[in-house]
């Protein structure tokens, strides 16, 4: 495993991706618009390109200049983050192709897991793809090299204050 080095992650950031995330699919699903799903998908794919949040522009550009959102910048890992942003991008994908190829239960129910999994997060303060990203460390499955910071439980979010 790597050397572990926390960097400054905004997690009203993080937040404001997975509200959005949860919000649009739920509006895709209510309205039966596939599209709309698959446009989720392109950001938060574009978000994993560029190493941020798909949605975190909306907190970026809106939220938190007009104070609507505070900060919640803590000691974590910005790669354990980006790679639930692949996994949910990777659901999403196939939710999306699924849908447009016909295939509603199986669509939906990728949708579904992935607004679950990000309400978990969102709502409860547990990413369950970080929670993977780490087991997968703990492993020594190549390119996963981090530790959750000290004191926090793989997955859980760190608390303000606590440093490795």
């Amino acid at each position: 495993m790597t050397s572990q080095t926390l960097q400054k992650v905004d997690h009203s950031a993080l937040k404001t991706n997975q509200l959005f995330i949860i919000f649009l699919n739920i509006l895709a699903f209510v309205l039966n618009q596939p599209i709309l799903t698959a446009f989720v998908a392109l950001v938060m794919g574009i978000g994993a390109v560029l190493k941020t949040p798909g949605f975190g522009i909306i907190y970026k550009s809106i939220l938190k200049p007009r104070g609507w959102m505070k900060p919640d910048v803590l000691d974590d890992n910005p790669e354990p983050h980006r790679f639930s942003q692949i996994v949910g991008f990777s659901f999403l994908l196939a939710g999306s192709i699924a849908l447009f190829l016909g295939s509603a239960r199986l669509g939906w129910t990728l949708v579904w897991i992935v607004i679950a999994l990000a309400s978990l997060n969102a709502f409860g303060g547990f990413c369950v793809g970080c929670a993977v990203y780490y087991w997968l460390a703990r492993f020594g499955v190549p390119g996963f090299g981090k530790l959750p910071p000290a004191g926090t439980m793989p997955g859980a979010k760190p608390k303000a204050g606590v440093t490795a």
